[in-house]
């Protein structure tokens, strides 16, 4: 991985263990911290990834309703996740990966990248398409940190936490110096915190608590990326996108992390 911290083969070996050797907390290890268990337990969201298809939402406490394109997200990439993917460089780690299609596409294209996501029923199916995969939160122990080049927030996944400076201060400890990070924002202009549950159609009372979740429009997550630089911002089929450069390394040559 560039950025000083280590080659290509050293990156790919590390996230490809010899056969009878694995990552920490791979799938099948309960009790990922901070994993919300809307997330992680035998809920909505895993049945709608054994599914393929929902309805599935995300439900404020006043009863608002967020639609989760689960039949996007359990697709092949399409057109525009491709184009995304067009502008990753070096290794990728893909935060929230879900079912794994960025995952599946980048590994199909021969590129090193992991997905981490709280979910077991979305580490199982990104293995199963393929793709390397970890049963983490973002704010757990991660391989490489401070080496990789690109990170992913997409789907949503900058309201992981629900306090976006604090997952841009850990993105920022997970990329290398002007690492890249590429985040799609909300299609409307949004800054919002709360706490929310994922429910189906039919789930009147759902039996896990309200979680923090965040949503941001591009204008509030320029607001927050205090210390990044921006890279670009686009939109491609109502869907929002921006990219954004983490500090770099200090002048003396010193490692910032």
């Amino acid at each position: 991985m560039s950025g000083g911290g280590g080659t290509a083969t050293e990156v790919a070996a590390a996230h490809h263990p010899p056969t009878g050797e694995a990552f920490p907390g791979v799938l099948g290890v309960p009790g990922v911290p901070g994993a919300p268990g809307a997330w992680s337990a035998s809920d909505p969201y895993a049945t709608a990834l054994r599914t393929g298809h929902g309805p599935l939402f995300l439900r404020r406490a006043d009863g608002w309703l967020l639609p989760l394109d689960v039949e996007r997200w359990c697709a092949r990439a399409d057109a525009v996740d491709r184009a995304v993917l067009d502008r990753c460089e070096g290794a990728v780690l893909d935060v929230g990966c879900g079912p794994g299609r960025l995952v599946a596409e980048l590994a199909a294209r021969g590129r090193t990248v992991l997905g981490i996501d709280v979910s077991s029923a979305a580490v199982a199916r990104t293995v199963r398409l393929g793709g390397q995969a970890l049963r983490r939160s973002v704010f757990d122990p991660l391989p490489a940190e401070g080496r990789w080049d690109t990170v992913l927030l997409m789907d949503g996944n900058l309201g992981i936490g629900g306090d976006p400076r604090a997952l841009l201060e850990r993105v920022g400890q997970l990329l290398r110096p002007r690492g890249l990070l590429i985040a799609e924002t909300a299609p409307v202009d949004v800054d919002e915190r709360t706490h929310v549950q994922v429910v189906g159609v039919s789930d009147v009372c759902p039996t896990e608590p309200p979680f923090p979740w965040a949503r941001l429009g591009t204008a509030a997550l320029l607001r927050h990326a205090r210390g990044w630089t921006p890279s670009g911002a686009w939109t491609a089929d109502d869907r929002r996108f921006a990219a954004l450069r983490s500090t770099p390394a200090p002048a003396d040559g010193r490692g910032a992390r």
